[in-house]
């Protein structure tokens, strides 16, 4: 077992300083997170006392018991012109805990306008401290590539945003072509800051793009001479924009992540056994190329429709609860998740000739150099 004497002493003087201000950005962030409550306007009240005052039983419309719970909160309000002062509330709270909150000391809160009320949870700490722990990990395990990783993550966040904010200020401009310039933004960025500038990148870049956009055109193809006949875009109904044109837009950068994967995963494959033998024959690479893929294709399949359809599992409860028809049940909750999960995995499944076979190009030319 490595003991942390023999760790520290197997350190470079950089991973050293890594570590020293990756331990200062952790310290500076948490005490910073724990003190901003000047920077909302909302105020905040930090719980010292909690008492049940009563418990009781009720049963809602449909016949269902939930047990109803009001808690006599005391607290020091954090923020605003009564900053320092104690107020006093009632929080009232059932079992399932849907749509209220069973509070303790310690807890961080939003009051209502009123004050007579919680409105949230402060959960700005805890966002924080996961981040550092992704981050951590990330660090630990891919070193320079997984800070890469994270930089490049962040920036296709900001971008994201950007796009967004660009459609939502500027409508006139069509929201598939703020899509389309974002995601090929995303993929070379992504793609450059985790493996770097070479044909493994390229080949990566070229065969996500390529399965990504003939993904989608299969998809617009069927939905378009289907009618779309099965789509329910109830979900999308307080919106005031075209619900389709989201929905493709959605289809887009959803299938994206998927396709990018087996793309690099299936392109650093062929590549390292290039670089094992430098004159192994491309039949044999290609088979090989194929084999990884079909490996690999399943898994990223069902990984896309359990990332979909889970987002989905309240609200099919609560129709199958009510005694909804299985097939009303799932057209209503699951017909848009299916769709991305099918479009997602037709993509997968034409990213892996297509990574093969652009490959196969990069690795022929270099060959012929040799």
């Amino acid at each position: 077992m490595i003991t942390l004497k023999a760790w520290l002493k197997n350190r470079t003087r950089s991973e050293y300083i890594t570590v020293c201000l990756l331990l200062i950005g952790f310290i500076a962030s948490m005490i910073f997170i724990n003190n901003n409550y000047e920077l909302y306007d909302k105020t905040i009240v930090h719980i010292t006392d909690v008492q049940e005052t009563s418990r009781e039983n009720q049963t809602d419309v449909n016949g269902n018991e939930d047990e109803r719970v009001v808690q006599q909160i005391e607290g020091e309000i954090k923020n605003g012109p009564d900053r320092g002062e104690v107020t006093a509330f009632d929080n009232e709270y059932t079992q399932s805990l849907a749509l209220d909150y069973e509070l303790s000391a310690g807890d961080e809160i939003f009051l209502t306008p009123d004050g007579e009320a919680t409105e949230d949870v402060k959960r700005d700490k805890y966002f924080v401290l996961t981040a550092w722990i992704f981050l951590i990990v990330l660090l630990a395990v891919g070193k320079s590539r997984g800070a890469l990783s994270a930089l490049s993550l962040l920036v296709n966040a900001v971008i994201l945003s950007f796009a967004l904010d660009i459609y939502i200020q500027h409508p006139s401009i069509g929201l598939s072509v703020i899509t389309a310039i974002s995601i090929i933004i995303f993929t070379v960025l992504s793609l450059l800051m985790a493996t770097g500038f070479n044909e493994k990148t390229y080949t990566a870049i070229l065969a996500t793009l390529i399965g990504t956009v003939v993904s989608l055109v299969i998809a617009y193809a069927a939905l378009h001479f289907t009618g779309e006949q099965g789509l329910r875009y109830e979900e999308m109904a307080f919106l005031t924009r075209n619900p389709e044109t989201i929905f493709m837009a959605g289809l887009l950068i959803g299938s994206l992540g998927a396709v990018m994967d087996v793309a690099i995963t299936l392109s650093a494959s062929m590549f390292e056994m290039f670089e094992k033998n430098n004159r192994i024959d491309l039949k044999t690479l290609k088979k090989a190329g194929y084999e990884v893929g079909k490996d690999i294709m399943g898994t990223m399949t069902n990984i896309l429709f359990f990332a979909y359809v889970s987002g989905s599992i309240p609200m099919l409860l609560i129709y199958l609860k009510n005694a909804a028809p299985l097939g009303f049940t799932i057209s209503m909750n699951l017909s848009l998740e299916l769709t991305r999960a099918l479009v997602g995995g037709i993509g997968i499944v034409l990213t892996i000739p297509i990574t093969i076979y652009i490959s196969i190009f990069f690795i022929r030319r270099k060959q012929a150099k040799l």
